[in-house]
């Protein structure tokens, strides 16, 4: 026999208390954007960020906590009313319903176990039939976890009034997920401020490119008009008797300098790749550096008996690149020492493999 107990109660509303809470929500989130873009100009865009984490954080605690104890207060006056409902059955229908199915409407989600005195379960309700199957103390357990979140109901026995039956009751799904729910807001904001760190970082590094770029193209601009006075007055010594040795020194330095213009004039666009012998390019900074290195430091370039080994380039960068390397190679030999460069051309790419005797990174 089963008798049926109707329950009317707020907990109808819970459908409404979750669109609120959903409104609440997003109110905050506007609210916050709204007082960041009105006084991002007054404070530190970290600050404010910060501060606008650590209000949801807040609020998101208070709200969570509020509607927690909402529910769990509307719960426990449901499983109240349960009871007195049932008191008022009269005796022998507790009886009966105890070793048979008390139905609770609107409240079938709420895990009720009914015990006496002595922890002998009388009755339970709303619990997993296949675990309770599967582990004989699954109701047990389910106990002592009811015991630890809600105090028991006291229930009169109707046939020993000297005897008491407990009732405890555990969470409903809704009441855990409101708990849990300040974890995942958290994880979502903290997810949320990391996409908006990272947009701002990449912002702030493009615009410092952009502006070592726009530096590095007027410092070409501006080294070009000196540049092209100093071609003109080697051009007056190559025509003078007697200074063209120095003509011709002041001449390869001029080109240096041209060639450094054109370096600082290229970054931040987009190379131009031409087809070029990098055994030639290669082989001109190996000379261009040695010149300018003592003695006793040593130079071999291995290229495998290949003279030509052709490569999609931009010249003045790919010199660039060969001069670094072969600076940071004299940098750790203490001006003797050996370098060797190892030019490999393979099916699909060119490897240039630089060595050096110096005592590498301490």
């Amino acid at each position: 026999m089963a008798v049926t107990v109707q329950l009317r109660s707020g907990a109808q509303n819970l459908s409404g208390i979750c669109r609120f809470f959903v409104s609440v929500i997003i109110i905050r989130f506007l609210f916050i954007a709204y007082f960041y873009l009105m006084f991002s100009q007054l404070f530190n865009w970290r600050i404010g960020l910060a501060a606008a984490a650590i209000a949801i954080v807040v609020a998101s605690l208070y709200l969570s906590d509020f509607l927690a104890k909402k529910i769990a207060l509307d719960e426990r006056r449901k499983i109240e009313q349960w009871v007195e409902a049932v008191k008022e059955v009269g005796s022998n229908m507790v009886q009966t319903n105890l070793t048979g199915r008390i139905l609770i409407e609107n409240s079938k989600d709420i895990p009720i176990i009914v015990v006496t005195e002595k922890d002998s379960i009388l009755d339970h309700q709303n619990l997993d039939s296949a675990s309770i199957s599967k582990d004989p103390s699954y109701i047990n357990k389910k106990l002592r976890e009811f015991k630890n979140i809600n105090k028991p109901i006291i229930w009169k026995n109707p046939f020993n009034t000297k005897q008491n039956n407990f009732v405890y009751y555990g969470q409903s799904k809704l009441l855990k997920q409101i708990r849990y729910f300040p974890l995942v807001q958290l994880l979502v904001v903290s997810l949320f401020i990391g996409v908006i760190l990272y947009a701002i970082q990449t912002r702030n590094k493009s615009t410092q490119n952009q502006v070592w770029a726009g530096m590095a193209k007027e410092t070409a601009h501006q080294l070009g008009t000196p540049l092209s006075s100093l071609q003109g007055w080697v051009e007056m010594l190559k025509e003078s008797n007697g200074n063209e040795k120095i003509a011709l020194e002041m001449s390869k330095d001029v080109e240096r300098l041209k060639l450094v213009s054109d370096r600082f004039g290229k970054i931040g666009s987009t190379p131009h790749l031409e087809e070029e012998n990098l055994v030639k390019q290669v082989e001109s900074m190996i000379a261009y550096i040695k010149r300018r290195t003592p003695e006793k430091v040593n130079f071999s370039l291995n290229v495998h008996q290949q003279t030509h080994i052709p490569a999609m380039i931009n010249a003045p960068l790919f010199d660039w690149v060969i001069e670094n390397l072969l600076k940071n190679a004299l940098d750790a030999m203490d001006g003797q020492g050996k370098i060797d460069i190892e030019i490999k051309n393979e099916i699909s790419q060119v490897i240039i493999d630089v060595k050096d005797s110096g005592k590498g990174i301490s």
